[in-house]
């Protein structure tokens, strides 16, 4: 650790103790738990965030929805409506969030809620659609008034919770001893050429109980996508340079997408969730003027651009050339096999059960 988080180690500790304390207060059911009878599948992480939570529920609705009728459940971070809400396609950032619209414009088959009230929101959603075969519940892990009957746990590979501490001497949300809670374990984010050897060291670090499995999973990024669907953009010949504008925790692995693709990367960068404004397209104007090539493009992540594409920044972005990378996960050599064969199996189950 380096010497302000020696200094602030003692915070750590006691954010860590009353989380470990709350933890305790469910496990023994004092503070009251619910499990559900239909299949309830969480993604979360230990980590303030940057796992690739997202692109995880993404695989898991096309593992899922060509069987199943699956639902999403999140708290809609960002948005500015409350209450349990069913999103559509008329549905903007503000009212549902900027990653549950992404899921929202991306897939036609499933049902899109947000609810800051897990609990309710699950209740609601099988209420409404009695014929529900699964929920995924994103960013769940904490929050423990819901039993998921499988539970998913990310860490990104750049930093895994087993080397990390709690904040703010580092970015978990409570001790690591909270990983024992899930079934499956994913490294996400690693080298798309991953070594036996770097497996096996992360396992042992990890020390997964008997009954978890340790995966791993990688980043893989689809062509290109004009911001604004209405503009067939191109992106130039022999791209020079890019403005690499980002509102995420983690852009790194998107960075180093780019730099393979260009010879200059400028990034400007917003807090996580970062709501823009026409001042801040006015500023990103600016500083992609300054940059002394005809050859350029602005290039933002697919969260980013929900929260861009709006009716009220629409007049003041329209004429920049703004694209976005889609990105999906994929799982290393037989890691495929074993997630998806314990995702359905347990889905099977809760629909056979019923």
């Amino acid at each position: 650790m380096h010497l302000l988080q020696y200094i602030v180690y003692p915070f750590s500790l006691l954010y860590g103790f009353v989380m470990q304390l709350r933890n305790l207060l469910f496990d023994l059911r004092i503070l009251p738990s619910v499990r559900f009878d239909k299949a309830v599948i969480s993604v979360g992480n230990l980590s303030m965030g940057g796992t690739g939570k997202t692109p995880h529920i993404e695989y898991l609705i096309r593992l899922l929805s060509p069987s199943c009728f699956v639902a999403t459940l999140s708290r809609g971070y960002g948005r500015e409506s409350k209450g349990f809400i069913i999103g559509s396609k008329r549905s903007s950032v503000k009212y549902m969030g900027d990653e549950p619209l992404q899921l929202i414009r991306k897939f036609n088959n499933i049902k899109v809620a947000v609810d800051e009230n897990r609990r309710r929101g699950l209740t609601m959603l099988f209420n409404k659609y009695p014929d529900l075969d699964a929920v995924l519940l994103d960013d769940a892990f904490q929050h423990r008034y819901v039993r998921p009957g499988l539970s998913i746990l990310l860490t990104s590979h750049a930093k895994l919770y087993c080397e990390d501490h709690v904040v703010p001497s580092g970015t978990l949300r409570e001790f690591r001893k909270g990983a024992d809670r899930a079934d499956i374990i994913v490294v996400t984010k690693t080298p798309k050429i991953f070594s036996p050897i770097s497996r096996r060291r992360i396992i042992e670090n990890i020390s997964p109980k008997k009954n978890q499995q340790v995966l791993f999973s990688y980043i893989k990024y689809s062509e290109p996508v004009p911001l604004l669907e209405s503009d067939p953009g191109k992106l130039p010949a022999k791209l020079v340079s890019v403005l690499l504008l980002t509102g995420i925790a983690d852009h790194s692995f998107l960075k180093e997408h780019i730099e393979r693709l260009c010879s200059d990367v400028t990034v400007m960068k917003f807090r996580d969730h970062h709501s823009y404004t026409a001042k801040d397209i006015a500023q990103i104007e600016t500083r992609f003027n300054d940059i002394p090539t005809q050859k350029k493009i602005i290039v933002t992540t697919e969260k980013d651009a929900m929260r861009l594409r709006t009716n009220e920044l629409f007049p003041v972005i329209k004429h920049l050339p703004v694209f976005y990378f889609p990105i999906s996960i994929e799982f290393h050599a037989r890691d495929k096999e074993l997630f998806d064969n314990q995702v359905l199996s347990f889905v099977n189950r809760h629909k056979t059960s019923l």
